[in-house]
């Protein structure tokens, strides 16, 4: 008999949070395999609009994401909208969670550009103004165009 998928992804999470010195939790756990299910960051009152309807309250939510954050099981990005966006990272990758991303200025849509590199003239560059920490792009997404 084959495991369950979702044993499978509950088993990871709770190693991943043992790893972290957290606790594993029934709200950090579902937190945890929203954020996995997810193609792009999500702001604290999208996850909150899945997960109170399971039993969750946000505010719940909202300090689980700011732990999650603290131990880098989770990135906590702010797109220029004032508002935090949480994104899955895997923490045997330094680089996860980390990079550019697309927001539309029109409906607000988030793009992750995980596949954008950069030459090594403009590592340089990046290099000598200081550490960049965020890279952000605006503009009309290919619905609002």
């Amino acid at each position: 008999m084959k495991p369950n998928p979702n044993h499978q992804e509950v088993a990871e999470f709770r190693e991943l949070l043992r790893g972290a010195g957290l606790r594993s939790t029934a709200p950090r756990l579902a937190v945890l395999r929203v954020l996995g299910k997810s193609k792009s960051p999500l702001t604290h009152a999208e996850i909150a609009d899945m997960l109170v309807p399971l039993g969750y309250d946000k505010a719940t939510v909202f300090r689980n994401l700011n732990d999650l954050a603290d131990v880098d099981l989770v990135t906590r990005t702010e797109l220029g909208d004032h508002a935090w966006r949480f994104e899955l990272r895997d923490p045997s990758d330094p680089t996860s969670g980390r990079h550019p991303h697309f927001v539309c200025v029109d409906c607000g849509s988030v793009t992750c550009l995980t596949d954008v590199e950069f030459n090594d003239a403009t590592k340089r560059r990046a290099a000598q103004i200081g550490q960049v920490t965020e890279i952000l792009l605006k503009g009309h997404c290919t619905s609002c165009r």
